[in-house]
């Protein structure tokens, strides 16, 4: 009877221990979610001190492609060799790149310590979802996740404060610097009380598949970072980018039909409920980026709001995302239902984004920020909605490369989105220009299809107009587009089965983790 009340208990309120861990959890996540957004703000700094404005977007590129081949590799060692393990490795990787980043002497060496960084963060994100995927029970999972949606968000919000702040008081080599003391109070705390199983595999990783994925996810991202801007999309290296690529991936596919240990097992796709959760996750991937790249430079442009203060432009969006994505949490811990989150959140995103298309030169702030609003809603259904339901339909041992799976479509949608948006802006933009400045308009975005502030107030005032229709009309297009490609969410929400969750504790393998007993407490040790 007294272990019973014990189990209750936990069941509502876990122990210390692992309150500690998800504190340490949320820290993490805060490290992944802020440097890019500090260091972004960072950047012009940087290019003044270092030099080589040539290559500075790859300061961005080389953390983006190292974060992304990484991740599903980071899944895979969790599952492997435990989890522990792999997640503190992968901080300690991420904080060494942060320290030699910060003693970048040249652009080169920054390049080459932010790939460093990558590789790390690639470990950060997925191991703080599987470890809440080991720790906490599916049904009480929700509350938790949501938190770490809210997390994101507020990274997102205060990122670029951060960072203007760090750079104009203390320089721009903080902005890396500043990851080590809460790396270091992470690691700490997560030595100290996270006790989870000790594994150790007999096979060995599967190094064939993890070279042909490698190669695959880094030529999708360089065609969605180059394509359009560095090259033009029909030129012969965007094409030489798109053979290997897919040539990689079918590879790999082919490959991990037959490794004895592959890194992405390819029956976890054979649930329908973890296919259309990543769907939905690169969906939700490919609006959030588009959306977070294209609104502050509207309301930049065209609303005459100041880019000093950029997070906040998007403050609408992502505060109702925040709250949204800690209700749904709530509810989904209460209820144990969560079907309800992908229907409303797509709904609200297509419709969201279509309002968003709307948006013209006479369009107020205010009315701009309820639209963003209720995408921010959509997104705050889906963001972690979608992590909780991919691991619930996989088995526990397979419970990293889940959370990585689920991560890495979620980071290649943004690529696409980023990409695609992006390129049916520019062209537009151009066009516009065209059409209403004649040869000046062709020749003031010819360069760049984004002008600064500065370059914008040295316009001639019928250029300046022009420029502001231009922008008005390429974030229409961008965000029709966005609305279109979120009927896909919606479309794969209709087909979630819905099985309620649990308080469940350790599976047995073969046992997806909603059907796990209830009857147990969390695999964590106290201490």
């Amino acid at each position: 009877m007294a272990d019973t009340k014990t189990v209750e208990t936990e069941a509502e309120k876990p122990p210390r221990s692992v309150r500690v861990v998800l504190l340490a959890l949320m820290i993490t996540m805060m490290l992944a979610m802020l440097d890019n957004m500090i260091v972004g703000t960072a950047m012009p700094t940087i290019v003044g001190e270092l030099g080589g404005l040539e290559h500075l977007s790859w300061v961005v590129t080389a953390y983006t492609l190292a974060t992304a081949a990484s991740t599903p590799i980071w899944g895979k060692i969790g599952d492997m060799y435990g989890r522990k393990g792999a997640f503190m490795t992968s901080i300690v990787i991420f904080l060494i790149g942060s320290a030699l980043s910060g003693m970048a002497q040249n652009m080169g060496e920054l390049i080459g310590f932010r790939a460093i960084q990558g590789l790390g963060a690639g470990g950060l994100m997925v191991g703080v979802m599987a470890i809440i995927g080991d720790l906490i029970p599916p049904r009480e999972r929700g509350k938790y996740q949501g938190m770490m949606a809210g997390v994101m968000a507020l990274a997102m919000i205060g990122g670029p404060l951060v960072g203007g702040t760090i750079t104009d008081n203390w320089g721009w080599r903080w902005s890396f610097y500043i990851n080590l003391p809460l790396g270091v109070v992470s690691l700490a705390l997560i030595s100290a009380v996270l006790h989870l199983p000790k594994k150790r595999s007999q096979s060995r990783i599967d190094y064939l598949g993890a070279t042909l994925l490698t190669v695959g996810i880094t030529s999708i991202v360089l065609v969605t970072t180059w394509g359009g801007s560095e090259y033009a999309w029909s030129s012969a290296r965007i094409m030489e980018l798109i053979g290997i690529g897919v040539a990689s991936l079918i590879g790999f596919v082919f490959w991990q039909t037959r490794a004895a240990e592959p890194i992405v097992p390819l029956h976890i796709f054979r649930s329908r409920n973890f296919t259309l959760m990543s769907i939905i996750g690169f969906v939700t991937g490919f609006v959030m980026f588009g959306a977070t790249l294209f609104l502050p430079l509207y309301q930049q442009s065209v609303q005459g709001a100041s880019a000093t203060n950029s997070g906040l432009l998007l403050l609408p969006m992502l505060g109702a995302m925040l709250v949204t994505s800690m209700v749904a949490g709530r509810v989904t811990t209460n209820s144990g239902k969560y079907k309800i989150f992908p229907l409303v959140g797509s709904v609200a995103m297509v419709i969201g984004l279509y309002l968003l298309s709307t948006m013209d030169t006479g369009t107020s702030r205010l009315t701009s920020g309820v639209f963003m609003a209720v995408v921010g809603l959509g997104m705050g259904c889906l963001m972690q909605i979608t992590m909780l339901v991919a691991q619930n339909s996989v088995e526990m041992k397979d419970m990293g490369v889940a959370s990585s799976s689920t991560t890495l479509f979620r980071t290649l949608g943004s690529s696409f989105g980023v990409a695609i948006m992006g390129a049916l802006f520019n062209n537009r933009v151009q066009d516009v220009m065209s059409e209403r400045a004649g040869a000046l308009g062709s020749k003031i975005t010819e360069q760049s299809a984004q002008l600064d502030a500065a370059s914008l107030a040295k316009l001639p005032v019928a250029a300046r107009e022009a420029y502001q229709h231009a922008v008005s009309s390429g974030t229409h297009s961008a965000f029709l587009l966005g609305a279109v490609v979120a009927v896909t969410a919606l479309v794969a929400a209709v087909f979630v089965k819905e099985v309620p969750l649990k308080g469940a504790g350790p599976q047995k393998d073969g046992e997806s983790a909603d059907d796990a007993a209830a009857t147990q407490p969390p695999l964590v040790e106290a201490v």
